[in-house]
């Protein structure tokens, strides 16, 4: 089974354990329905924006939609190359940890997750825009960041890719 198939049933099972029916994850996710569905059957593949904002809407860390994938495990979108590397739970929280590239030129915007998690970020190299969208910080190589990943947040490399290392926080 390929990676769209296997991530499209386990979608469709976090949905269907919740009691949320497709036409309710649409709503709640902003993905369309069709969309959704050609997800959940695996006709389509998953970018990264579209897994964060499903996951988001089933309040679930997006590493639980990857569940049972090899890792590391490779996620595209329109501005960020993530790899995830690792996923510890723990009673308090799940935390994942990723492989970050930021393409030069581009400027991702992500939506608010669950309340209370946060994310952190060390740039490995390049100069990097990330954080809250109110109040982005400037950090280069060897530098870091942290917000509160339960507003809408930014990542942006202005002039350059950006390499780094991403840990987002999910309390339970």
């Amino acid at each position: 089974m390929d990676l769209a198939a296997r991530v499209g049933l386990r979608l469709r099972e976090l949905r269907q354990a919740q009691g949320v029916s497709l036409s309710e994850l649409a709503r709640r996710s902003k993905i369309g329905k069709g969309t959704l569905s050609e997800l959940e059957s695996g006709r389509r593949n998953p970018t990264l924006e579209t897994l964060y904002a499903l996951t988001t809407a089933l309040k679930v860390p997006l590493s639980t939609a990857l569940d049972n994938l090899a890792i590391p495990t490779k996620i595209s979108g329109h501005a960020v190359d993530a790899v995830l590397t690792e996923r510890f739970e723990a009673a308090a929280a799940v935390t994942e940890t990723y492989r970050v590239r930021i393409r030069a030129g581009t400027t991702q915007e992500s939506a608010a997750h669950a309340p209370g998690t946060t994310e952190h970020i060390i740039v490995l190299a390049g100069t990097a825009r990330v954080g809250a969208v109110s109040a982005p910080a400037r950090i280069g190589p060897g530098m870091h960041a942290s917000w509160a990943a339960d507003v809408p947040h930014v990542y942006e490399a202005p002039s350059g890719d950006v390499e780094a290392l991403l840990i987002v926080r999910y309390p339970r």
